[in-house]
């Protein structure tokens, strides 16, 4: 159930969907204002909120203007709409004017707090924080109250579920609830309702799901942003000033960004186009040359920006996991292109030699183990192969022989790619497809006829499955069942890499 909700949500950019939610998110506190259970009034939610987007929008285009770039307006949007839930709706013309003002700054955060293009804080967060830094205005969260308790759970759990960041958000929550009902306790607050008011009236919800995701203040490995998500949540509950500085939940947000920042790729990669390569009908390969030297582990993705004209609902950027080995001298990835392909699918498949991208978001922990005696089991399903291509160009290229089965799924066998990575890292091949027979396979790899996965399967053709570890790649709804199925068949250690929106 959870891989179909993906595969939905995924067919929408986060952009789109956070816009979406922020936007209906507004709506019900209207709607809950009106019904007078807010302390909010209607009147100045409205205006505040008109004021914040048009304010960060303007500034948006304005900066972009300035700095010879292509303006994002939906991000203007989301931002706009993040900093109506940050400061207090108002008619007065004064703090109109400083929220506005936290708008403009939210935006140019983006290009003069930043690092080889790349922002280093969440844009929101850091127009917020320097609102307060001026004294003219303070933060008040008020998206904290327990009418809209149920909305913002819906929509943080959409926005986990879209991202896959169940650890990270999870983690943060534990963290900033007990953190707050520690300190609560310590001021006296029996135990429940400690907890209670921390989930209740601060944002940690909020927080967590709306803006500690953002994925380009987060660093590369999970168990960074795992420690951000705790350095962040203890922030929550601490109590400090220093100067024009106040504990607030925007600066716990800023010092994790900055953590991760010293954690990070520290800004995008220029890439130039070298090469298309048909893999098969279906897959392009496309090999790009990067302006300097770029650090990442075999197993590992990165995020492409393509803008193209009139984009559809998908957007202008896509997340790829690199298929080539850290020390080959080009970095590729590879993309399937159907008949009805997205925009940002055509405008990067049709792009020239030559053409120049830009790369963020370089990270993830789809990587091997360490010791090469831990014998391995790779489930690929269609273009899920392209990480196991790297993990085996790269066990080729140094030489390391490991104990490696490749479970390999596919609609037919012309579909099958990377049969030389896979051979020369000698993985075992076993193949799943409705094609008949040994058609069209490469020498030594194994058909496991049409049958669909399933644990009698695995018993047959991995029969020491238990004492692998397994990795799983493809598509979100085959990767949660195939892991399930795993699980039953024995395994021990499975880690999963979903391809959502593919």
């Amino acid at each position: 159930m959870s891989g179909w909700v993906e595969e939905r949500l995924g067919r929408v950019t986060m952009y789109r969907l956070l816009s979406l939610g922020l936007g209906a998110l507004a709506a019900v506190a209207l709607l809950l204002s009106l019904a007078g259970v807010l302390f909010v009034e209607p009147g100045p939610l409205v205006v505040s909120a008109l004021v914040a987007v048009a304010a960060s929008v303007a500034s948006a285009w304005l900066l972009a203007a300035a700095f010879r770039t292509r303006a994002h307006t939906e991000s203007a949007v989301i931002t706009g709409l993040i900093l109506l839930f940050l400061f207090w709706p108002t008619l007065e013309a004064r703090y109109l004017g400083t929220l506005a003002l936290a708008a403009v700054l939210a935006n140019a955060s983006k290009y003069l707090l930043a690092w080889r293009g790349r922002h280093v804080l969440n844009p929101a967060a850091a127009g917020a924080l320097l609102v307060g830094l001026t004294g003219w205005d303070a933060t008040t969260w008020w998206v904290a109250d327990r009418w809209l308790l149920v909305p913002v759970l819906l929509l943080a759990a959409v926005v986990v579920v879209r991202t896959r960041r169940y650890a990270l958000v999870g983690t943060f929550v534990v963290v900033a609830v007990v953190a707050v009902s520690v300190r609560l306790v310590v001021e006296g607050a029996a135990g429940l309702d400690a907890v209670t008011t921390a989930l209740v009236s601060y944002p940690v919800l909020f927080l967590g799901g709306v803006m500690l995701t953002e994925p380009l203040t987060l660093p590369p490995r999970r168990w960074q942003q795992l420690v951000e998500a705790g350095v962040v949540g203890v922030l929550m509950a601490v109590s400090y000033h220093v100067g024009p500085l106040y504990s607030t939940p925007e600066a716990a947000l800023v010092v994790g960004n900055l953590l991760a920042f010293a954690w990070g790729q520290r800004g995008a990669v220029r890439l130039t186009l070298t090469r298309q390569t048909r893999l098969t009908p279906r897959t392009v390969e496309l090999a790009f040359r990067a302006d300097r030297p770029v650090r990442y582990l075999p197993g590992q993705y990165l995020e492409l920006t393509v803008p193209h004209p009139r984009p559809d609902a998908r957007g202008t950027r896509r997340v790829f996991s690199v298929s080539s080995a850290p020390a080959a001298d080009e970095l590729t990835v590879a993309l399937t292109v159907p008949e009805r392909a997205s925009t940002y699918k055509r405008a990067l498949a049709g792009l020239p030699v030559g053409a120049r991208l830009r790369a963020t978001g370089l990270g993830g922990d789809f990587v091997l183990p360490a010791d090469p005696a831990r014998p391995l089991l790779l489930v690929a399903g269609g273009i899920g192969v392209t990480p196991f291509a790297a993990h085996l160009a790269a066990l080729a290229a140094a030489g390391e022989q490991r104990d490696v089965v490749l479970l390999y799924s596919v609609t037919e066998h012309a579909d099958l790619a990377y049969a030389e990575p896979i051979r020369a890292a000698g993985a075992r091949v076993l193949v799943l497809s409705p094609t008949p027979d040994q058609d069209g396979l490469p020498a030594g790899w194994r058909h496991l006829g049409e049958r669909r996965l399933s644990a009698e399967v695995l018993e047959e053709a991995v029969p020491d499955l238990a004492q692998r570890d397994a990795y799983v790649s493809g598509p979100p709804a085959m990767v949660d069942g195939t892991r399930a199925l795993l699980r039953r068949a024995g395994a021990r250690r499975v880690r999963t890499d979903a391809f959502t929106g593919y």
